[in-house]
């Protein structure tokens, strides 16, 4: 079966419009949430790679005004008005990243979210090189503060080494399911032209 071509106004363009969602890619941090209960009332929640505020939006109405969220992206987030969610402009690769990010929210993290993306060349193996290492930068947050018995949830593309990745890199978390974005409702991403998948996992440390 022949592939779509990538729309930029497509249904999912027009819906998140009309629902007042900041981006197309909502609709996929919803359909997690919905499919695999991740988000609970009062949790804290870090979303690596925020801009510009689509999945930021879902999160803060599943864990209501008692929970907390961070959003972090190189790009400048506008406020979402909430007082409970505090944004930042930080590059998850820089050396003071975890320093700030602890300034930002000292207790752990009861889930981690990552929607980082490289900067795509139109090399595929750059391409999927460089997501790898902003996907294991997540893995390592999730690590060092996440919350045990929380989630880590990361987009990446597959790949390169993403099979290594797999295998190495979750040694201290129980993998419960794998989503290979096959479905409309979660497949926004077909215009980067690479294989991605989207891990859900629960940290077990």
């Amino acid at each position: 079966m022949a592939k779509r071509p990538y729309t930029p106004k497509d249904y999912f363009f027009r819906k998140a419009k009309e629902s007042g969602l900041r981006a197309r890619s909502a609709f996929k941090i919803d359909e997690i949430a919905g499919r695999f209960a991740i988000f609970k009332k009062g949790q804290a929640v870090v979303d690596l790679g925020a801009a510009p505020g689509g999945f930021l939006q879902i999160i803060v109405n599943e864990v209501g005004p008692t929970g907390t969220v961070v959003g972090v992206d190189l790009a400048a987030i506008r406020p979402l008005g909430r007082p409970n969610v505090k944004t930042a402009v930080l590059d998850v690769l820089a050396d003071d990243f975890d320093a700030k990010l602890l300034e930002m929210h000292q207790g752990p993290f009861d889930v981690v979210v990552s929607d980082l993306a490289p900067k795509t060349s139109g090399i595929k193996s750059t391409d999927e090189a460089r997501s790898l290492r902003l996907a294991g930068k997540a893995l390592e947050i999730s690590r060092t503060r996440g919350r045990a018995g929380g989630h880590f949830i990361a987009k990446l593309f597959m790949g390169g080494d993403f099979e290594q990745f797999r295998a190495d890199g979750f040694t201290r978390v129980k993998v419960d399911v794998e989503v290979r974005e096959l479905e409309e409702q979660i497949d926004l991403d077909k215009k980067y032209k690479h294989d991605v998948a989207v891990v859900v996992d629960r940290l077990v440390m």
